[in-house]
């Protein structure tokens, strides 16, 4: 439906339309990009119909990711937080210090890339190990490069996402300190306050550098910390869960038990109501039986008793 000033109608922005295309699996991407597109080509929005039938279908990798955005949005901006943290650090640091941020760094994205698994399983679409290794080197992507991490926080990853070659503690380590240029000619004097100031100056960007360092460690391990107790709970829900099943499978267990049961109980039930009635028409019917006899008893003695009175 489209407004009366020509803008789109509820559900026909553009990029609500690429929001919707990017959480389908991928196997329902294709034909809801062609509807969308031809229903844009039918308004007459030529631009949008062109932007929708250039999205690209994602693989199942790209979609792992944006569903791991989508459902998990509190440890996305998280993570998106820490991937800004660990490159400012990264470039700081000092070979030891970036040696414990990528030991961080790899457990947070392995953690991560599992979540990714069990939502794309609870989906109906579980991953192969290449493909939930494609989910990894994504989320790794997207703790090294800005441009990866604005694609994953749109949620529209459509392939494997690469991070830069340069993010790494052996490459970064391997950098050289740069060394400021100092005037040919100055004076003694110059030249002392000169390396005051540039002592001063070193001294301040080193402190930096550790303050930096220190809150990238400490975002790094709260995250992780995080990430343990999501596993736990997570864990423990299964667990639950398993447990429920088992109990409501052993219920039903019961149920069809005494459903049984009662079902051999009510037929029991109307086959003695049955037998009880055949067994008071038969009681009945001796009854009556049982009155004429004693009638013809009593006749038979009364007229025994009056033959033997005419004898006498």
């Amino acid at each position: 439906m489209r407004r009366e000033d020509g803008r789109p109608g509820p559900g026909d922005d553009v990029e609500a339309v690429l929001d919707e295309l990017y959480a389908l699996p991928p196997s329902e991407f294709v034909a809801r990009r062609e509807e969308r597109a031809a229903r844009a080509r039918t308004r007459r929005r030529v631009q949008d119909a062109r932007r929708i039938h250039a999205a690209r279908r994602p693989t199942l990798a790209g979609w792992a990711a944006n569903l791991l955005r989508r459902s998990r949005p509190d440890e996305a901006q998280r993570f998106l937080e820490l991937g800004r943290a660990l490159r400012e650090a990264y470039t700081t640091l000092d070979p030891s210090g970036l040696k414990e941020l990528s030991a961080q760094r790899r457990r947070i994205v392995s953690e991560m890339s599992r979540q990714a698994a069990a939502l794309a399983r609870e989906a109906g679409r579980p991953l192969s190990d290449a493909v939930q290794r494609d989910v990894e080197t994504t989320l790794r992507a997207v703790l090294a490069d800005p441009e990866a991490a604005a694609v994953w926080e749109a949620g529209r990853v459509e392939g494997v996402l690469t991070p830069p070659s340069e993010f790494g503690a052996d490459a970064v380590a391997a950098v050289p300190p740069r060394r400021e240029a100092t005037p040919a000619r100055t004076s003694r004097k110059d030249a002392t306050t000169a390396r005051g100031k540039k002592d001063e100056e070193a001294e301040r960007r080193r402190a930096e550098r550790e303050e930096r360092a220190a809150r990238a460690r400490e975002e790094a391990r709260a995250a992780e910390k995080r990430l343990r107790e999501r596993r736990a709970a997570r864990e423990e829900a299964a667990a639950a869960l398993e447990r429920a099943d088992e109990e409501e499978r052993e219920a039903g267990e019961r149920v069809a038990a005494l459903e049984e049961q009662l079902t051999r109980a009510r037929t029991e039930r109307e086959r003695t109501h049955a037998e009880l009635g055949e067994v008071r028409e038969r009681d009945r019917a001796a009854e009556v039986e049982l009155a004429e006899a004693e009638r013809e008893a009593a006749g038979a003695a009364r007229r025994a008793a009056r033959a033997e009175r005419d004898n006498t």
